[in-house]
């Protein structure tokens, strides 16, 4: 398995969406895909050092070049999550520098995931929900509260398992659900509710879906 190599840059190449060079490694040429931003800091003839994950399926053998394992472990992160392709990972890391990204699926940034090609709201949802815990123990961040833990504060009601049935049968997700009751929690709508007080915090969470979703 390759993991790293150095080498001269002998060759650029941008087909479409995609970015590669071709580095030259004692007499052995490696084509390695990079996100554009990294590609466009590279010159031809110049060596460079590169943390390399090595994709491997029916049809062909892919690498792709991170400037650290920190970046290429986060990449390894995303292609875990069922439906995230090499492709729709390296758009994420062109899209976000990896602190972003991490805070980005933490906090369940569904509008900046989605500024990534190829990313829909189902699979930033997936992101935000499978990995919300585990990218963020592995960068070192405070994840977002999740549904099951409440909300940080400790004000949410007492009832509140009725609150977020009652918005998941309005045909809301958990993931906005979470991000709701967050919201209000944290006094983003102002003061919150009384912990016992369920039509408040239903109300609450309503109007911030509402406007989210405007």
């Amino acid at each position: 398995m390759i993991g790293w190599l150095e080498g001269v840059i002998v060759y650029k190449l941008e087909r479409g969406s995609r970015n590669h060079i071709t580095l030259n490694c004692n007499g052995v040429g490696y084509e390695i895909q990079l996100t554009r931003r990294k590609w466009q800091a590279f010159n031809s003839g110049q060596n460079v050092q590169i943390w390399v994950h090595q994709a491997i399926n029916a049809d062909s053998w892919q690498l792709f070049g991170f400037s650290s394992t920190h970046e290429r472990d986060i990449f390894r992160e995303l292609i875990r999550v069922s439906g995230v392709g090499a492709q729709a990972g390296l758009a994420l890391m062109q899209e976000c520098e990896p602190q972003e990204l991490v805070e980005a699926i933490s906090n369940g940034d569904l509008r900046r995931l989605c500024k990534a090609k190829g990313i829909g709201k189902r699979t930033a949802e997936r992101l935000a929900v499978e990995l919300r815990a585990s990218i963020a123990a592995f960068a070192g961040v405070d994840p977002a509260p999740s549904l099951a833990e409440g909300v940080s504060s400790g004000r949410m009601p007492e009832s509140g398992a009725d609150v977020e049935a009652t918005l998941s049968m309005l045909g809301y997700d958990d993931l906005e659900i979470r991000r709701a009751i967050r919201a209000i929690s944290e006094g983003s709508e102002g003061p919150p509710p009384p912990g016992d007080d369920q039509d408040a915090w239903l109300r609450g969470c309503l109007q911030w879906l509402s406007r989210q979703s405007a």
